[in-house]
């Protein structure tokens, strides 16, 4: 009697970090393996695809802190001074 073979799962994919570093942090590990040149195409696509939403995580998080310096300005984005 022969075993059925199970369907291939899908590879276990790690949730997004939750802080804005540690999301850049991973884009730019992958940015770095990607512009290698060693990666098979699927990792390749892969790859890309994960740093897609990395790359979107950090977008929204940098809006939200926009969104809630213009909140403490009332309403108004000004220009940061360096003291």
């Amino acid at each position: 009697m022969t075993k059925a073979s199970s369907p291939p799962s899908a590879p276990d994919i790690a949730p997004l970090p939750t802080h804005y570093e540690a999301a850049m942090q991973e884009l730019e590990t992958l940015v770095s393996r990607m512009e290698s040149g060693d990666l098979p195409l699927d990792q390749l696509l892969a790859n890309y695809e994960r740093g897609a939403a990395l790359l979107q995580l950090c977008r929204d998080k940098l809006q939200a802190v926009e969104n809630q310096i213009k909140v403490l300005d009332n309403g108004t984005l000004k220009p940061w001074k360096n003291a």
